[in-house]
């Protein structure tokens, strides 16, 4: 299980901190496909960097933190912020956005499995042993054992992709966290990729958290989702309750401006663009451009809380509904 425990992160710069991540505060369940969508520059793929424990300068935690727990092999563990880059690879692993370019492009394949495996799971197989093991498994991704002796740039787009994948779930770890994995990738190779990430989260009863501002990705496979406006979660519940009934004024209007087959009506985006990070305005982030919102909205930050079983958001309007 992954905790969030009210997070805070910024990044340092000259001109002062931009604050990217702000107060979130959710768990993420064992054996579940969690989704997290906003727009581009929301906080998404800092947030993962973050759970991930990839905290290093100009990136910093301002407050709260983040918690791993769970057991594996029949033990249990547990990891906070700052001690659980210990777990990489065996109980959470990473794919990087743009994960193709992290592929060492001098070095062979199989080089860079040998060095992801930790020495204590090599110390009763030889080298040789230890590659057919690698090799088996890459069948089963749908890659030949031959790929171990390339090297990265004589691979194609999707075989790179299937090749980080690989890494990131060989040690079948507790939790897998995918930063847009199928950006710049075809929509067929996209299938491919995203069926392989279900058929292997199934198979290993593991937790996938999945960021992608794709929302028909959170559709196809995601069992929960968060929906992040300016560096907080706005919504967060059940993925179908949430396409069938979205409550936040953000994530219906998301979602209203997705093309659907045999609707053609036309679509409006949302007006405006999200605030400067660096400055953003007191209140809620999302009233300049909400259509609900109230001279409340624009002073006080509305809470993020359960507004339905199940069903978390963080609206003025919401909460003068529930009450």
């Amino acid at each position: 299980m992954l905790k969030i425990d009210h997070l805070s992160a910024s990044y340092k710069t000259i001109d002062g901190d931009i604050h990217v991540v702000k107060d979130v505060d959710f768990e993420i369940r064992d054996n579940e496909i969690f989704g997290i969508a906003g727009e581009s520059g929301c906080g998404k793929s800092t947030l993962l960097k973050t759970l991930y424990d990839i905290v290093e300068f100009p990136l910093q935690i301002d407050k709260g933190k983040v918690v791993l727990s769970g057991t594996k092999n029949g033990k249990e563990f547990s990891f906070e912020s700052g001690q659980i880059r210990k777990s990489w690879w065996n109980q959470i692993s990473y794919v990087p956005q743009a994960a193709q370019s992290v592929l060492n492009p001098i070095v062979r394949l199989k080089e860079q499995f040998l060095d992801s495996i930790p020495e204590e799971d090599k110390k009763n197989e030889t080298e040789k042993q230890t590659l057919a093991r690698v090799g088996s498994y890459l069948e089963e991704l749908g890659l030949s054992p031959d790929v171990l002796e390339a090297f990265p740039f004589q691979l194609s787009g999707g075989m790179r992709q299937r090749a980080i994948i690989a890494l990131a779930t060989f040690m079948s770890p507790n939790v897998v966290l995918a930063d847009e994995p199928t950006t710049a990738l075809d929509v067929v190779v996209q299938r491919g990729i995203l069926m392989m990430l279900t058929r292997l989260q199934k198979q290993f009863k593991n937790t996938l958290v999945i960021v992608s501002h794709d929302m028909g990705v959170h559709y196809q496979i995601t069992d929960r989702m968060g929906i992040m406006y300016s560096g907080s979660f706005v919504e967060l519940g059940p993925t179908t309750d949430i396409f069938e009934d979205p409550i936040h004024p953000y994530t219906k209007m998301l979602i209203g401006a997705l093309p659907r087959v045999g609707d053609k009506s036309q679509k409006v985006g949302i007006p405006g663009r999200p605030p400067a990070l660096k400055n953003p305005p007191p209140g809620c982030r999302f009233a300049a451009r909400c259509p609900m919102a109230t001279d409340k909205c624009k002073q006080d930050v509305p809470k993020f809380r359960e507004i339905k079983p199940g069903r978390y958001a963080a609206c003025h309007y919401l909460e003068s509904e529930v009450n």
